[in-house]
């Protein structure tokens, strides 16, 4: 089991003895504008579904999400969020040597922990705001059969435009490129455009998609991955029946139906959430001790610069307060004092703002 991950609000509640609905958890990076209109009504009516097994294969929602996204069905496989398509990825690709553009999410590196897997990183510098140099990455790939690139890429909110990363992977063709754009739709200008759209075939690609931040039903576990033909019966061999449940199709034909609903429900988010964004940094600029760097999706990437402060002691003061914040430290290529701050509703990044002012006075 790992254990490396943020937004334990269990923990946290469990710590202060109060409820879970009392703790403001902004380490775990939704939606704060989710979910979509209709979409929980909608479940509570299919409810009676758990009483029998969900299709085996998920096949209806393979075809909903294929049609809405104008993309082979026989390429597209469903998962139990993308965590278990990245555990079963080195396995189903029999992959060797990895090769990981970090800092990023931990997942990639435990699920070749897992699969006994060698992998490396290379790390973006925090000199280049976190920016990967890759023309320098591109002189690491040969020897590596997997790489993963999260893009936008958790923590650091670093945006690679697309016409990059289709050259990446054409200029290797006998590498897998594993692309997760877990949050890509909270990019809210052209950059949101998926590299496995039908305009480009890459036939040494896997794109992961998630509907658990952008739509904030994490709880559903709701993962897609698109894959080039050649890869399909690879990844298929490792594929579990029954991985997607009931309540959690349900929620993608709905979401998959309700087309202009949910175009309107994105874009209306991201605005609001630019702005919030926006609003939260001016607030911030006059506070010493803490450096913010760009992002292009709803968390950010801080660093604190004060000496007398680590990510750890700042994390326990908002936790007594019951504001749940992520450390970063367990990040590799970061350290003990970079935290990540996934922004919510105007009134509590306000609240946030305060009470890190009075921390860093």
């Amino acid at each position: 089991m790992i254990y490396g991950h943020g937004g334990n609000i269990h923990e946290l509640a469990g710590r202060l003895g109060c409820n879970l609905e009392d703790i403001i958890d902004m380490s775990s990076n939704i939606n704060p504008y989710g979910p979509p209109p209709g979409l929980l009504d909608h479940l509570k009516d299919r409810l009676s579904s758990i009483a029998a097994l969900p299709q085996t294969d998920g096949a209806d929602i393979v075809n909903a999400f294929s049609r809405q996204y104008e993309i082979d069905p026989s390429r597209v496989l469903a998962g139990n969020g993308t965590t278990q398509l990245i555990y079963t990825i080195p396995r189903a690709l029999e992959s060797q040597n990895v090769l990981i553009c970090g800092p990023t999410y931990s997942d990639y590196a435990d699920a070749c922990i897992m699969n006994k897997v060698k992998f490396d990183y290379f790390m973006a510098d925090e000199s280049d705001k976190f920016i990967p140099d890759f023309e320098k990455f591109k002189k690491e790939i040969p020897g590596h059969d997997t790489v993963f690139i999260c893009n936008p890429n958790n923590p650091t909110g670093t945006l690679t435009d697309r016409d990059t990363i289709i050259n990446i992977c054409q200029s290797f063709p006998n590498t897998v490129f594993v692309i997760d754009e877990s949050y890509l739709p909270f990019v809210s200008n052209d950059g949101a455009k998926t590299v496995a759209g039908a305009d480009v075939e890459i036939e040494n690609l896997i794109v992961l998609n998630s509907m658990s931040k952008i739509f904030r039903i994490p709880g559903l576990r709701i993962g897609f991955a698109i894959v080039s033909k050649s890869l399909v019966p690879r990844m298929k061999q490792y594929s579990l029946p029954w991985s997607v449940n009931s309540l959690a199709q349900a929620a993608v034909l709905y979401l998959m139906k309700n087309k202009a609903m949910v175009l309107q429900f994105i874009t209306s988010s991201n605005k609001s959430i630019d702005e919030n964004k926006a609003a939260f940094l001016k607030k911030m600029a006059s506070l010493k001790g803490i450096r913010f760097f760009d992002s292009a999706t709803v968390f950010i990437l801080a660093k604190i610069e004060n000496d007398e402060l680590m990510a750890e002691g700042v994390c326990t003061q908002l936790a007594d307060e019951k504001i749940l914040i992520r450390n970063c430290t367990n990040f590799s290529g970061l350290g003990g004092r970079f935290i990540r701050i996934s922004l919510k509703l105007p009134e509590i990044n306000d609240m946030l703002s305060d009470r890190l002012s009075n921390i860093f006075k």
